[in-house]
């Protein structure tokens, strides 16, 4: 009962700061639209130093993460260099996203954002069966989202509902302003097949640790739990999948790459299909972090379900669900 209190809690508390911050996150986004785009991404620069500095956790999380998955292979001084690039690099990709956040027409959305491979998800789309469009959250993954309905393409997203309303209504339109369709991530399945099977295009990022189904498959050279929904959408639907990020050029715009499709695995083994779909995804996105390592959010806990966490908590809940 404690533990269900003490969740309850952190949740009200979450929510509670976000909405009072409210007020300073419309100020900033109002002065970033008028402000040169330098001098906002000078901000975040600033911000994300400091965000290092003192946020101790984010940072021993970040540490942890680079020293794992590079070993030796960098120096202290490189992996504190990579995290702390990381740090900045989040915020100001959030940062652009703000100050761009009114911006709809085509052209000067596009002076901002560099498309290369685009023929991989035109080809793919012209099939008509719906594409999964994975990307990871790299640099602005919340422009990386966007783009695809920018470029003419009918595009819905499944995202997990953010703590305070205000801030979702927000996000949701700056999204939908951009042709997006936004769907909720709990009890959305349905929805998501739907929109595949209607030949449009579904945005789906996997390369978190999350509660929904998944399975332990390869990630950055370490098992990761890793979602299922993109290989059982793949199971159930003729959708292709097209692999996509966001990028930070060296003039501090962005360079948004769309990679080949990845051909689905569909054998008289659906279970071991699913898992080698799976642990095909995770590679393309390990191979797209390893080329973009300092844009990529090393501050996230992605090893953080363990097998052995993952056993008690279905053991937990299968026991509450009984007492129920």
């Amino acid at each position: 009962m404690f533990q269900i209190n003490r969740h309850k809690l952190n949740n009200f508390r979450r929510k509670t700061v976000i909405t009072s911050l409210y007020p300073l996150l419309i100020f900033l986004i109002l002065l970033f639209r008028i402000l040169p785009i330098k001098a906002v991404r000078k901000f975040a620069s600033f911000i994300g130093e400091k965000f290092y500095r003192f946020a101790k956790k984010n940072r021993e999380t970040a540490l942890a993460n680079i020293k794992k998955v590079y070993g030796e292979s960098l120096t202290e001084e490189e992996q504190i260099a990579l995290a702390k690039h990381a740090f900045i690099e989040s915020l100001m990709g959030f940062n652009d996203y703000l100050a761009f956040s009114h911006v709809k027409e085509y052209k000067q959305f596009f002076k901002l954002i560099e498309v290369k491979g685009e023929e991989h998800l035109e080809n793919a789309y012209k099939r008509g069966k719906g594409v999964i469009c994975l990307i990871p959250h790299l640099s602005s993954w919340e422009f990386a989202a966007i783009t695809p309905p920018m470029l003419g393409y009918e595009t819905s997203a499944a995202s997990k509902a953010i703590k305070s309303n205000l801030l979702e209504k927000l996000m949701i339109k700056f999204r939908s302003r951009r042709g997006m369709k936004n769907i909720t991530r709990e009890g959305s399945y349905a929805a998501l097949v739907e929109v595949l099977k209607k030949g449009e295009c579904l945005i789906l990022m996997t390369d978190q640790d999350t509660k929904v189904k998944g399975i332990f498959v390869d990630f950055l050279g370490f098992p990761a739990y890793t979602p299922l929904g993109a290989s059982r959408l793949l199971a159930e639907t003729d959708a292709a999948l097209v692999p996509m990020a966001m990028t930070r050029k060296e003039n501090g715009n962005y360079r948004f790459i769309i990679y080949p499709e990845i051909p689905t695995v569909k054998t008289e083994n659906p279970q071991n299909d699913l898992i080698v779909n799976t642990q095909n995804q995770n590679k393309i996105l390990s191979e797209i972090i390893r080329t973009y390592p300092s844009q990529w959010v090393w501050m996230h806990r992605r090893w953080k379900t363990t097998p052995e966490a993952l056993e008690k908590f279905l053991k937990r809940r299968k026991e509450e669900k009984e007492r129920s």
